[in-house]
């Protein structure tokens, strides 16, 4: 089961704001390529709990009087989450005027309802500040999309809007990491996966005893999804004669922090992340299961070369290729 991709990149941005309506600010997200979410709380510790559980943001939109805590909640949020970008929404000035400099330090910039140019000159800095062709988003939704319901056959695999984030926290209990190494991008993929639901999918579809299936069957099948997609890939978007790369070329350290679920490549810039759900076609009241994939080109970005290579359906017809 498929479905047709907007590659269009967005972001996720979480709203906190109590001092409006929802339509003002619903009409500025749509308008600028945001997708908006709101705690249904607004306790601080309640907004503390989402960003250590959410995984996919690429901001937060702050007002200074939410809550009657503002600027008391935006320093819990950048001790806890130093690398999402906070906006900060004033009542009367477009500017930090009357804040004292740390205070103002926390926010990327500060905006009104009435100006909001500040903001829209911000996120085009702090959040789309990269640009992905959209032949290269819809073509990794493809192979991916493909690569998945070849491993998980009974299931339909639906993906979701391409999403730009900035936030660096790990999702599930699994994920793998491959080297991607062209010569218009050097970085990783990344596939993230909840362990538990996923065992479940392969001890049913199981041909022997489906206790015997463990984590290193789960390992070697994330593995193996990874190793696929890498190799379409390839074959899509690395020319043959410029495959190799020079092996001189700068690295950077990859940091894992296990207890805080915490990953970091060396690098502020955001990262293309694709959401895959997965519906188990055996379980009809079964709920989705998602699979995290992310694109971390930390290491070399020029887009400008990014080209796809010749189908072989244009090589048969060119003459270039005959049946064998």
């Amino acid at each position: 089961m498929t479905q047709p991709l907007d590659p269009k990149v967005v972001s996720k941005m979480l709203i906190l704001d109590d001092g409006v309506g929802n339509e003002p600010l619903r009409s500025f997200c749509e308008e600028v390529g945001l997708v908006g979410i709101k705690p249904q709380f607004s306790e601080a510790f309640n907004v503390l709990l989402i960003l250590n559980a959410n995984v996919d943001l690429g901001g937060i939109l702050l007002y200074e009087r939410f809550n009657g805590e503002g600027l008391d909640l935006a320093r819990e949020i950048r001790e806890a989450r130093p690398e999402l970008p906070i906006f900060l929404r004033r009542d009367h000035h477009a500017s930090f005027d009357g804040m004292a400099p740390d205070d103002a330090s926390m926010f990327r910039c500060a905006f009104t309802l009435s100006d909001t140019d500040p903001l829209r000159l911000m996120l085009d800095e702090a959040i789309f500040s990269r640009v992905y062709p959209n032949q290269l988003v819809r073509g990794i939704a493809e192979m991916s999309t493909s690569s998945l319901q070849t491993l998980f056959k009974t299931c339909d695999v639906i993906v979701d809007a391409p999403r730009l984030v900035k936030d660096r926290i790990i999702y599930g209990e699994v994920f793998s990491l491959i080297a991607i190494e062209t010569q218009w991008c050097r970085g990783y993929m990344m596939l993230q996966a909840p362990s538990r639901p996923l065992l479940d999918i392969l001890r049913r579809n199981a041909k022997g005893d489906p206790e015997l299936i463990t984590f290193r069957e789960l390992n070697n099948v994330l593995g193996e999804a990874t190793n696929l997609v890498w190799g379409a890939f390839k074959n899509r978007y690395v020319k043959h004669d410029q495959s190799r790369i020079d092996v001189a070329q700068t690295q950077v350290p990859i940091i894992v922090n296990h207890e805080e679920r915490y990953i970091s490549f060396g690098s502020e810039d955001p990262q293309l992340c694709m959401k895959y759900r997965l519906h188990d076609r055996t379980q009809v009241d079964g709920a989705p299961i998602t699979i995290l994939q992310r694109f971390i080109f930390n290491l070399s970005w020029t887009p400008e070369d990014f080209a796809e290579n010749e189908a072989i359906d244009s090589l048969l017809e060119s003459g270039a290729l005959e049946m064998f």
